[in-house]
């Protein structure tokens, strides 16, 4: 009989999509996250291919700012070490035009306009936006433009998986879905880090770790991995010996590691638009020309530091194996924050996270030399607190912990930091946090006037209360009731929950259909079943608050069949659908 009356319940709520229609959903979207997760390992190949070949030409080396004595370049060798000044400003006079003409979202760091993209546009990146970024950040970085391929390579992936998703006519949730997987797949195959490329774009760009998306982007994320392995290598990022924490008092200077971290990281930001603000104060020409004009300043740091030429991962390096002594690190440190504001103001495409590491490495490799001189019986390894800073640098800037950790430990497959390098990112990231409400990436669209974290309110929503909007309360189930009877209830209700009261009246919170059915497949247990033992807590709202107070609350998942309205005294006087919301929204203003 149970079991019967289980069945019939099943087939009244039965109102999602059949299985079949689900089954084919679920393959769609895995068969696209795969091409997406090819597309965007070949678009990493390529991109880096591309930076290679650039640099290649502009300086007559693989990266110049591994060189020493300033070589000059083999095409005007009678210009020395002076064709630096000139190679970022041919550089801007080609992808500066290139830009302009055909991809204005191509300018800059790039993860702000994905962003934009998956929060306001519904996921809609122009397809072209994918090669003029490749072409633009690619000539950026190879004629000297101190910023990295991050951006580049996400704005490029993500772009890829937009376009895919409009040709398959997806939804609006799909699309942003496939444009995370091809930012996870293009962070994947660059930087050889899978596990961090997920995080990246479910922490930064999504916003959400739900499992629908999930299992997508891993899947984009592992073959574009495997795709950019089979092509580039599978050597880890930065090949160093162990570290390991030799006392634990040790912990006290990551601490304050993460505080100095977090500094440098708002300083970053403050600097980087500073920059951009002086430079679209200064320059009155045509922006086509002003990555021309603004890359002889720029070339004149180069011919100071070439160590600010192009990404720099082998100064990186070198100050992580410990090659440069503390002045030279602060030095670097401050040029690097210069040469990248200075490189994105004048319009130059590339990222901040490369930056965000290289800050990092100075700080931290300077730090830990210090700390070494103060405590020299700690025996203080100084390569292990840049590494630690790195990450810390990173996640003050652009607020993401998760995504901070892993990425560093993939990058450097150095597990024997794992705790230090957790503790100075938390610090990090709540000290930035608590000093600046705005992220590297938010901050440029904050500027813009665009708050992705806003939600769109309407004045409907801000007058209209719960009281005024709420039906009145569905028929309530009592704790005493049996699992026979509330099922009956449900059943001719076809409500897929009801509330449940005491024998006092007081609201004691609700029993689902799902919880009913699971507990009536159990025929033997089933009729000594009550109401009280299937009851689960739902949060309530009050009758005198406005709608938009409550929309949070609305659009959580276990609130699809609408909340519960309680007074002051905690009865049940109404239930606030979410139908009842969208008319609130969509009703003509009088």
């Amino acid at each position: 009989m149970f079991a019967s009356i289980g069945k019939n319940l099943r087939d009244a709520l039965a109102w999602r999509p059949t299985p079949n229609a689900q089954r084919s959903e679920y393959a769609t979207i895995i068969g696209l996250s795969l091409v997406v997760g090819v597309g965007a390992g070949f678009g990493a190949i390529a991109f880096r291919w591309l930076i290679e070949k650039a640099t290649l030409i502009f300086t007559g080396t693989e990266d110049y700012s591994a060189t020493t004595g300033h070589p000059p370049n083999h095409w005007v060798p009678w210009l020395g070490a002076f064709f630096v000044v000139l190679a970022p400003a041919v550089g801007g006079l080609i992808y500066g035009p290139l830009v302009h003409k055909f991809a204005r979202e191509a300018r800059g760091h790039g993860v702000p306009e994905v962003m934009y993209a998956i929060h306001k546009r519904g996921g809609r990146i122009p397809a072209k936006v994918a090669v003029v970024k490749g072409l633009a950040s690619a000539i950026t970085i190879g004629s000297g433009g101190s910023v990295g391929r991050e951006g580049p390579i996400v704005q490029i992936g993500s772009a890829m998986g937009s376009s895919l998703a409009h040709l398959a006519r997806l939804p609006e949730s799909r699309v942003r879905m496939l444009v995370a997987c091809g930012a996870a797949g293009g962070i994947a195959a660059t930087f050889n880090a899978p596990i961090a490329g997920v995080f990246f774009a479910l922490e930064l760009l999504l916003g959400s770790f739900a499992v629908s998306s999930f299992g997508a982007v891993v899947l984009s994320s592992v073959v574009a991995s495997v795709i950019g392995r089979a092509f580039l290598g599978d050597d880890p990022f930065l090949v160093l010996p162990e570290f390991s924490v030799n006392s634990h008092a040790e912990y006290l200077l990551y601490i304050v590691l993460g505080l100095l971290a977090a500094g440098v990281a708002l300083l970053f930001v403050k600097v980087l638009y500073g920059i951009e603000d002086l430079s679209d104060k200064i320059w009155k020409g045509p922006e086509w020309l002003r990555p021309g004009v603004g890359g002889l300043l720029l070339g004149l740091v180069l011919l100071v530091l070439p160590q600010m030429y192009g990404v720099g991962y082998p100064v990186l390096e070198n100050a992580v194996d410990g090659k440069y002594v503390i002045g030279f690190l602060l030095i670097l440190l401050v040029a690097k924050i210069f040469a990248t504001s200075l490189t994105i103001g004048i319009g130059g495409s590339g990222g901040v996270f490369a930056p965000s590491l290289f800050l990092g490495a100075m700080l931290g490799a300077a730090f830990g030399q210090t700390m070494n001189y103060v405590f020299p019986s700690l025996n203080i390894n100084p390569g292990a607190y840049a590494l630690v800073a790195m990450a810390a640098v990173f996640s003050g800037a652009a607020r993401a912990p998760i995504t901070a950790v892993i990425i560093l430990f993939e990058l450097t497959g150095e597990y024997s930091i794992i705790l230090p390098l957790m503790l100075a990112v938390v610090v990090a990231t709540g000290a930035s946090a608590a000093l600046s409400k705005d992220t590297i990436y938010t901050k440029k669209l904050l500027r813009r006037g665009i708050d992705i974290n806003a939600r769109k309110q309407t004045s409907a929503l801000a007058t209209t209360t719960v009281r005024t909007a709420m039906d009145p309360p569905p028929r309530s189930l009592n704790t005493e009731m049996s699992l026979n009877e509330a099922s009956k209830v449900l059943l001719s209700t076809r409500r897929r929950c009801l509330p449940v009261v005491s024998a006092e009246g007081e609201f004691v919170g609700v029993v689902r259909a799902g919880a009913a059915v699971s507990a009536l497949a159990e025929d033997d247990d089933a009729p000594a079943v009550t109401v009280a033992q299937l009851i689960e807590w739902r949060n309530y709202l009050s009758p005198d608050a406005t709608l938009d107070v409550c929309l949070d609350a609305m659009l959580e998942e276990d609130a699809d069949d609408g909340l519960p309205v309680l007074d002051g005294d905690g009865d049940l006087v109404g239930w606030l659908q979410q139908d009842a919301v969208l008319r609130a929204v969509t009703a003509p203003s009088r």
